[in-house]
């Protein structure tokens, strides 16, 4: 819908709403004459139940969750509130003369009461609710979504291959090891000031380089080895199953070389299909 539609919506549904008003002004302006209203006080009542009528509907357009449900619940009791009083003007024919004295509304006593609370209990309910609404849109804060670019950006930015991988350390080369007899070394006594250091609490930085036998003896595989390795060890495997989690796994290395060897696979898998078709 075009933006000179929904103006001719909203101002069809504000006429239509300007037109129930008035329809319903008389009802509740000899209600409230009857209930024993002034002549300011009997003018002004409409606007008490339908006016806040017309701001819990707005309000319920603006706010989110509970604070929406709960302006709904409101608009839902003032609107039933309305009708029964529209109702009770319509049977009561002596609510319809030219000057109404304080009268009864219904012929039933415990009726009359009830019909009398409601009509005198929403004034005080709207100064309540209507206070309640307009605190609730003030401190509604609106939930700002993110525009074209950024939703692009983020979308860019997740599906980057490097992020969140694991980074691949590279062995360092290997060292000629001296053959040569060690000669023996005395030990070394204690320091003190070595024990003060070692009972501190603030961390040392690690010195030196990694001796031979902590360093990790994998070779590093190329990519060449590692796609010779994965066909036999996929070989069997549908094309389905070829994902990259699963060669990883398999061949024990990183996410970006299993995304190789998938993508690579699968290329080979698919041009021996479209081969075994051709012939």
């Amino acid at each position: 819908m075009n933006r000179k539609a929904k103006t001719a919506l909203v101002l069809a549904l504000v006429v239509v709403v300007a037109m129930a008003f008035r329809v319903s002004w008389n009802a509740l302006r000899d209600v409230a004459r009857a209930i024993g209203a002034d002549g300011a006080a009997a003018t002004l009542y409409p606007f008490v139940v339908d006016g806040l009528m017309a701001l819990a509907l707005v309000a319920a357009l603006v706010l989110t969750d509970e604070a929406r449900k709960f302006a709904l619940r409101v608009l839902a009791a003032y609107t039933l509130a309305s009708l029964v009083l529209n109702y009770v003007h319509g049977l009561l024919p002596e609510l319809h003369a030219e000057s109404i004295d304080w009268t009864r509304l219904a012929d039933w006593d415990p009726a009359n009461w009830a019909l009398v609370l409601l009509a005198t209990s929403l004034p005080v309910g709207s100064i309540y609710f209507g206070s309640d609404l307009v605190a609730k849109v003030l401190h509604h804060k609106p939930v700002v979504e993110p525009t074209a670019q950024e939703s692009a950006q983020t979308a860019a930015n997740r599906s980057t291959p490097e992020q969140g991988e694991p980074p691949v350390e590279l062995p360092e080369p290997k060292r000629k090891v001296d053959s040569s007899p060690t000669v023996p070394v005395e030990p070394i006594e204690e320091r003190p000031q070595l024990v003060a250091a070692a009972e501190s609490p603030r961390p040392r930085r690690a010195t030196g380089r990694v001796p031979a036998a902590a360093r990790s003896t994998r070779t590093i595989r190329t990519d060449v080895e590692l796609l010779g390795e994965a066909r036999s060890l996929t070989e069997s495997w549908p094309i389905e199953k070829l994902t990259g989690e699963g060669i990883r796994k398999a061949l024990r290395t990183s996410p970006a070389k299993a995304r190789v060897v998938r993508e690579a696979l699968k290329a080979e898998r698919e041009r021996d299909t479209a081969a075994a078709v051709a012939g």
